[in-house]
């Protein structure tokens, strides 16, 4: 899989402020542009997930990998995100590994909703809102705020089917069961895997969990 990927943390580039009016700082903006290892793990998950006609749903997808990886197999998926470079990287990516486009909606949660200057949020116009039920929804470090009101089990609820299933991949953020009890207000029993690795031939440590929601 070829990936086009910001070079690091220090890129920025938001002239028109189209990522601030969605409530994304300077300091957070690059963070949809580079490849994480719980992404990584995510993407090895879904390349065993047996393809069938069900929905799934990646949330806060930054470049994509486990939607493509998904794509690439011909499950039927819907990237989503709130960064606004996010869609052209996306259909760069989808290019450069000769794939057709991927469905792609926008889509955010919690104090990503919230400037730092305290102004309202303005809507995305250039991607239609995520709308919809579906059958599998996957995040990869998706916990990485403190979010009391439980505004993320919420938006999965929204775009969860009544019986479905939801992947996150957590790297020990901290938020995990809080994230437990919000999704069991909801309906979801959860089951907990860890993913530890020790590092090996150039391959990084890796310390998380695979956190697995059914209803």
């Amino acid at each position: 899989m070829i990936i086009r990927s910001l070079l690091d943390k220090n890129q920025f580039h938001d002239p028109l402020d189209e990522a601030l009016n969605l409530g994304i700082s300077s300091a957070t903006w690059p963070l949809f542009g580079l490849l994480w290892p719980s992404g990584a793990r995510m993407a090895e998950r879904m390349a065993q997930r047996t393809v069938t006609g069900e929905r799934i749903l990646e949330i806060g997808c930054g470049l994509g990998l486990t939607s493509l990886v998904a794509h690439r197999r011909g499950a039927n998926i819907t990237a989503s995100d709130c960064h606004p470079l996010t869609h052209a990287f996306l259909d760069n990516n989808t290019r450069l590994n000769n794939l057709g486009p991927i469905e792609y909606r926008h889509g955010l949660w919690g104090t990503a909703a919230v400037r730092d200057d305290g102004m309202p949020v303005l809507t995305q116009v250039h991607d239609a809102a995520l709308t919809g039920l579906f059958d599998l929804i996957v995040g990869s470090d998706i916990l990485y705020e403190r979010d009391d009101e439980g505004t993320l089990a919420q938006f999965i609820d929204e775009h969860a089917a009544v019986r479905s299933e939801i992947w996150v991949v957590d790297p020990n953020r901290g938020n995990r069961a809080a994230f437990h009890k919000h999704m069991a207000r909801v309906g979801f029993a959860m089951h907990e895997q860890v993913l530890d690795q020790a590092a090996d031939k150039g391959v990084d440590a890796y310390k998380g969990r695979m956190l697995t929601y059914t209803r």
